[in-house]
């Protein structure tokens, strides 16, 4: 990628920069496109290298449990995601969910909690995951039905989880329940989004299993989750009763810009092969690029990419200057993933044939991209929070 004159604005501080150009090189001579077909095992293989070489260290918070900083870089965050989406999906993938799966922790955990978890996670030696769908809750997290009992000094969890990512190979899952106590409590006001409580479930524990293994477009590890009488002491709540809803909401205001930047690194890889491709290929008499056509193209493409990177990084700023980003996300989110999509969309029209041949990178990026429209909040979800924050605001 030669034009990174981005990195120049006025978002970033000098250690950003230089922290994108060592992750640059350093994925480009370590991190391979391709996985083969065991994805569990390139997501296992991936997670300890990227512990290994320390970028994990990000994806944390907290220099004293392991953490590159004190607090989490939202910016440095989105550096390393848009960077390692250009290398290689699984690899982004990866990095992502070590940062969402521990990010309630990062956010929310006693001492205890984050010196269990957070250390191993920042090297890569416990693999994370974060369990909030449900097969009738995605978006609408008021109708989740998993629950949790308070029984003395425990919970006991019943219910299912779905398209959780890193399911099947996670240590340990941050799950989110109905907690009849604190519901009982708040009364009726508790049956919305209140009297959710969020918890740290060690893979091992008894009476969680996985119920399906998921197989999508983009290959990445993803189950289904069954908790049947699922015991875990009381200590492993994260935050207070009744305030789960907060933990995944603060939780996702995070990644959900994060979510932005490896859509832009997507569309940034795709440019990039759709650009060098026109200035290549031989047609009638000249070549792709001569045509004007052709010149619209990249130019719709590049400037649909900058106007998406410019939400995205403002979003992450303003989150790093300890601001509510709730709209700015939700506008980052929407518009990068949107942008993204048509961006590797006119790619692949712009390679024709080759553009559809299996695992040739523009075809790969297709595949990839389409999930981030869906997950951590769908374009029409994010629509439905940034209208609401704008009325809230208004008021």
């Amino acid at each position: 990628m030669a034009d990174k004159d981005y990195l120049g604005w006025p978002f970033f501080e000098p250690r950003h920069a230089a922290l994108e150009r060592e992750l640059d090189a350093w994925a480009a001579e370590q991190v391979r496109a391709a996985h083969g077909a065991d994805v569990d095992s390139a997501c296992r293989q991936l997670v300890r290298q990227l512990g290994e070489a320390g970028w994990l260290r990000h994806a944390v918070g907290g220099s004293a449990h392991g953490g590159a900083l004190d607090a989490i870089d939202t910016r440095a965050i989105c550096l390393i995601r848009e960077t390692l989406a250009r290398h290689n999906g699984l690899a982004d993938f990866a990095f992502a969910m070590q940062g969402l799966g521990s990010g309630a922790i990062s956010l929310f955990g006693d001492a205890a909690a984050r010196q269990a978890w957070l250390p191993r996670v920042a090297r890569g030696e416990a693999i994370a995951a974060f369990a909030l769908s449900e097969p009738q809750a995605g978006s609408d997290v008021a109708a989740m039905q998993c629950a949790a009992a308070r029984e003395g000094d425990s919970y006991v969890l019943n219910g299912e989880k779905t398209w959780i990512s890193n399911g099947g190979i996670a240590d340990f899952y941050v799950v989110f329940a109905r907690d009849g106590a604190a519901e009982e409590a708040q009364g009726t006001q508790a049956r919305g989004t209140r009297g959710i409580s969020a918890f740290i479930v060690p893979a091992d524990a008894p009476g969680l299993e996985i119920a399906e293994r998921i197989q999508v477009i983009a290959p990445h590890p993803l189950a289904r989750l069954r908790f049947d009488n699922c015991r875990i002491p009381a200590a492993m709540r994260l935050g207070e009763a009744g305030q789960g809803f907060k933990v995944a909401m603060a939780t996702l205001d995070v990644f959900r810009t994060s979510v932005a930047a490896a859509a832009l690194g997507f569309a940034r890889r795709a440019f990039d092969e759709a650009l060098a491709h026109a200035r290549q290929r031989p047609m009638f008499g000249q070549t792709l690029a001569d045509f004007q056509l052709t010149q619209a193209k990249l130019a719709q493409m590049a400037t649909a990419i900058d106007s998406a990177a410019l939400l995205t990084y403002r979003a992450a700023w303003q989150r790093d200057q300890g601001r509510k980003v709730t709209k700015e996300a939700a506008m980052a989110k929407m518009t990068a993933t949107e942008t993204a999509q048509q961006v590797i969309d006119a790619a692949v029209q712009m390679f024709g044939g080759l553009g559809v041949v299996s695992e040739h990178p523009v075809e790969r990026l297709y595949r990839e991209i389409r999930a981030l429209r869906i997950y951590e909040g769908a374009t029409e979800v994010q629509q439905l929070i940034i209208a609401r924050e704008l009325l809230r605001e208004a008021a």
